[in-house]
C-alpha cells in the first residue's frame, strides 16, 4: 500500500509518501510545497493545488491521511490552513483516493506511543521507523512522514481487526 502523508499549512504543506510492504513501512518521496509570503491567498491555495494533483499523478498513493486541525489561537490563520487543507483534500478526491484524517493525538499515539509526545521524540521514531539517515526537515516535512506512518499502522490494526472478526 502506498500512502501519502499530509501536513497541512499555507506557507508550508509538509508531504510524505511511504510504502508499507508487509511490516516494513519504506519511504518513497518526501517534501514540501512552499508558498511566497504577501501573495494573495487565492494564489496560494491554486499553487498547493496545482502540487498536490502533480505528487499525486508521479507517485501514484493508494490513499491519503492528513492532519486535523486543532484549535489555533490565531482564527486568522486556523482559517487559512483550513482553506490549505480543504484544497489538498479536493485533490486527494479528485484523483480517486480515500483520505483518512488524524488529530496530532493521535499521530503521536500511533508513532511514539504517547499522546503528548514532544516533537523531537515524533521525529526521532520517523527516522526510525523510515530507516532515514537524517532528519527530515522543514518539520513540517517530518510531520507529514509521521501522518503516513500513523496511517500505516491504523490501518494495519483495522485489517487485524476485522481478520479476527471474520473468524468468530
Amino acid at each position: 500500500m502506498r500512502i501519502l502523508g499530509i501536513d497541512p499549512g499555507i506557507a508550508i504543506v509538509g508531504f510524505g509518501i511511504i510504502d508499507r510492504i508487509g511490516s516494513r513501512l519504506v519511504p518513497v518521496q518526501y517534501g514540501s510545497i512552499q508558498t511566497k509570503a504577501h501573495t494573495e491567498t487565492a494564489s496560494r491555495l491554486k499553487d498547493i493545488y496545482e502540487c498536490m494533483v502533480e505528487l499525486i499523478d508521479r507517485y501514484r498513493p493508494d490513499t491519503a491521511a492528513i492532519e486535523k486541525l486543532y484549535f489555533n489561537r490565531n482564527v486568522t490563520t486556523a482559517l487559512t490552513v483550513g482553506q490549505a487543507r480543504g484544497v489538498l483534500m479536493l485533490a486527494c478526491v479528485q484523483k480517486g483516493l480515500s483520505i483518512h484524517e488524524y488529530t496530532p493525538l493521535q499521530v503521536k499515539q500511533a508513532v511514539v506511543g504517547y499522546g503528548n509526545a514532544e516533537k523531537a521524540q515524533v521525529q526521532a521514531m520517523v527516522k526510525m521507523f523510515l530507516h532515514l539517515r537524517e532528519t527530515p526537515k522543514p518539520d513540517d516535512v517530518a510531520d507529514a512522514l509521521a501522518v503516513s506512518i500513523c496511517h500505516a499502522h491504523c490501518s494495519t490494526w483495522i485489517a487485524k481487526l476485522n481478520e479476527e472478526g471474520h473468524r468468530k
